[in-house]
């Protein structure tokens, strides 16, 4: 059974997605959401051969009717992909979809011989990185200032290092903040629900770029509202999407993207399979979330770094928690995972530093952490009752609000990821180096720090002006 907030995100998932219909996947396991009735395929020859394949299983093996198989949407886009319907979406619960199961078996052998994938599940790509928040932002006082704290250098113009954030969008008085001078982009829409109340991973955008500012000041950082609805986009828009987000100003230096799906497989994602190959073609380096989800399931388009013709392109990161020492409860891992830095009680820019906004609790902590950790992590403190959570006994049934005024504390490889870019980009401009990945290999040789992680030793990508949490044991269960 997947975890109680897997499944309260998807409910606030499929809320900003109305009118498409989403089943979790590949069962009822905490994996993945994607869109019920349809598939992915590349344009032209390999989707008219799905198109037949599926049509053929249908008549032939399950003796249901293919009247409805036929090609969904354009034809062609900018990624190089066909959504193909291969059932009613309307069937089913959001438990699975056997037409898209089916579709995917009709292609087993074909992609045998082909070498290579054929089809997919139109996979959501979500900013809480396997729909499952590592926390939701706790407000942190303005007399703490940022941690990392903001690092010493100047910004040159000439020399800036540019960073590219595909996020959510920046707040509308971020430019309040005096670390975010250098920053630039497009706005964060509906920053609030009718009644004034902060919604969901708004503010995510500009809390990854305070924090890419505050490791590297010589930067030049640009940050794309790509991912405004919920954090969520399909896998068949999310190459395009990509691709938009480069075309403006051209491929920057870095880019730093807290988002992310399983989907199952060791080979990526189809449905960025055309931007990743432009991206292996620019000099440009992706820094990618590992996931929140504490699993060692590869995590797209992250687990990239592990495929040898990315190993160079793509750097894939986890969290560490308060303490630096030892992987947060909720961080993936595993060897597809490259490096680790701190993501856990990170403390940013949220909002301006305007008057205070109100934000209501989503999801609600746990007595015990939900991953078996035994110190105090996010999972349990500090306590909060959230609107999607069923059991708010006690509470008068009401969940609870805080209010922000410009800093937040915030945990989740979504921002162990800005930190890890922030690091690249300072050694480039220490070093004189103007090739990102080249900086990344000299970084990582140089690294001499390390952590804990399921065992494993792992590189420990730590700010010299961050500063550990103290972290608490809990004493084990009697």
């Amino acid at each position: 059974m997947a975890p109680q907030r897997f499944h309260e995100q998807f409910d606030q998932i499929q809320r900003s997605m109305p009118d498409v219909p989403l089943a979790m996947g590949p069962d009822d396991s905490a994996e993945f959401f994607y869109e019920k009735g349809v598939v992915l395929a590349r344009d032209g020859a390999e989707a008219a051969l799905v198109e037949d394949r599926v049509r053929t299983h249908f008549t032939e093996a399950t003796g249901l009717s293919a009247d409805h198989v036929r090609r969904a949407g354009p034809e062609t886009n900018r990624s190089g992909i066909t959504r193909i319907q291969v059932g009613d979406p309307g069937h089913g619960d959001r438990h699975g979809d056997r037409a898209v199961h089916h579709a995917l078996r009709a292609l087993s052998e074909a992609e045998g011989r082909a070498g290579h994938r054929l089809v997919s599940r139109n996979h959501v790509v979500s900013i809480a990185v396997n729909a499952c928040p590592g926390d939701e932002p706790v407000p942190a006082p303005l007399t703490q200032g940022t941690n990392p704290a903001p690092a010493d250098g100047p910004y040159d113009a000439d020399t800036a290092v540019k960073v590219l954030v595909v996020d959510t969008g920046l707040m509308a008085d971020f430019s309040s903040s005096p670390l975010l001078a250098h920053t630039q982009g497009d706005p964060q829409l509906r920053e609030c629900d009718e009644a004034g109340v902060l919604q969901q991973y708004v503010g995510h955008g500009t809390f990854i770029a305070g924090l890419v500012a505050a490791v590297a000041p010589n930067t030049e950082i640009t940050v794309r509202n790509t991912l405004n609805d919920a954090g969520a986009i399909l896998e068949s828009d999310f190459g395009a999407a990509l691709f938009a987000s480069v075309d403006e100003h051209g491929w920057p230096d870095v880019i730093s993207l807290s988002a992310g799906t399983s989907n199952g497989r060791t080979d990526g994602l189809l449905g960025i399979d055309a931007f990743m190959t432009e991206l292996r073609a620019q000099g440009t380096l992706l820094v990618a979330a590992a996931g929140n989800n504490s699993s060692a399931t590869p995590f797209w388009p992250a687990a990239y770094a592990d495929l040898p013709e990315y190993r160079d392109v793509v750097l894939s990161v986890g969290a560490l928690r308060g303490d630096g020492d030892y992987g947060a409860c909720f961080s993936n891992h595993g060897s597809w995972v490259k490096a680790y830095a701190p993501g856990e009680r990170l403390t940013g820019v949220l909002t301006g530093f305007g008057a205070p906004v109100p934000y209501v609790y989503q999801h609600s902590t746990y007595d015990a952490c939900r991953y078996g950790f035994t110190y105090t992590c996010t999972c349990q403190y500090p306590r909060h009752t959230g609107v999607l959570s069923e059991d708010r006994a006690g509470t008068g049934g009401k969940p609870d609000q805080v209010m922000f005024e410009g800093y937040a504390h915030w945990s989740g490889t979504s921002f162990a990821t800005p930190v890890a870019a922030g690091m690249v980009a300072a050694h480039m401009t220490a070093h004189k180096e103007s090739a990102p990945r080249a900086a990344l290999r000299q970084l990582l040789d140089a690294t001499t720090a390390y952590a804990e992680v399921r065992g494993a030793h792992v590189p420990a990508l730590r700010p010299p002006t961050w500063q550990p949490v103290p972290v608490v044991r809990l004493a084990p269960p009697a």
